[in-house]
């Protein structure tokens, strides 16, 4: 797969078509984001829901109702610049598109989040390597047995996303995550799937499986795929979000959002 250094090419690659993807890898360096859209009668709730699942659900930025654009992360059309949209009606996911325009209106609001691809970057700088990207596959993803904390009508459970590292390199994966908290943090949990719920990690609720080794320990990052579970629940009468693992590729430098 290609992967594309300038997020500006990159998006300019999805917004005409040419990519339609995950985003793991791409425009390394810079922030992407998890998107979720909601009629504006619904986005105070879902933003109170987003602040008291902060781990889960790390607010970057909200639009105008009826604007598709964010300016604060780039030149973005929210219409055409995620790889795969997932469309949300009553409680079902319906079906995925690559562009939204035909199904934009007036008084949607759109929610960037952060996600956890965007201190990958780190991860590689730091010589650990992720599975994902050297695989070049969607991270796996998985639900748990964890509840957010409910803002009705959003409700649900909290989905991880997992990333295997040798023992030695845990602490290491743990304290880089750290210092991106709106990008998810550090871990959820480390070690024995079965805690969270999850009884097989070769078959993920979302995402690709990848091959851990014997010697591995996985690590879990709370994941922004947790609102699409949200939105299940709440049955609007329509929702937009990204596919999981196709993000929202910003002009943001990951390093704005450290904390040192």
């Amino acid at each position: 797969m290609q992967h594309v250094s300038c997020p500006q090419a990159f998006r300019h690659m999805v917004r005409e078509g040419q990519y339609k993807s995950h985003t793991s890898g791409q425009a390394q360096g810079f922030l992407q984001c998890n998107l979720v859209i909601v009629p504006e009668a619904y986005a105070r709730a879902f933003e109170l829901f987003c602040k008291k699942n902060a781990k889960a659900c790390p607010l970057i930025a909200k639009s105008l109702p009826g604007s598709y654009d964010l300016p604060e992360l780039g030149d973005i059309d929210l219409r055409f610049d995620v790889p795969s949209y997932e469309i949300f009606e009553h409680g079902e996911r319906v079906r995925q598109e690559n562009s939204i325009e035909s199904l934009w209106r007036d008084d949607f609001v759109a929610f960037a989040l952060g996600c956890s691809y965007s201190f990958e970057e780190a991860f590689l700088n730091a010589g650990l390597e992720i599975r994902n990207i050297t695989d070049d596959v969607c991270v796996p993803m998985y639900r748990t047995r964890i509840r957010c904390e409910p803002v009705p009508p959003f409700d649900g459970q909290v989905v991880v996303s997992m990333r295997p590292f040798l023992p030695g390199d845990v602490q290491s994966a743990i304290d880089i995550s750290s210092c991106f908290p709106k990008v998810h943090g550090a871990p959820l949990h480390v070690g024995d799937p079965v805690t969270l719920g999850i009884n097989d990690l070769n078959t993920p609720d979302f995402g690709c499986a990848i091959n851990l080794k014997e010697d591995e320990v996985p690590l879990f990052w709370a994941c922004g795929v947790t609102p699409q579970l949200a939105l299940l629940s709440a049955k609007l009468p329509l929702a937009i979000t990204h596919s999981p693992g196709c993000m929202l590729v910003t002009d943001i430098k990951n390093d704005a959002l450290k904390i040192y």
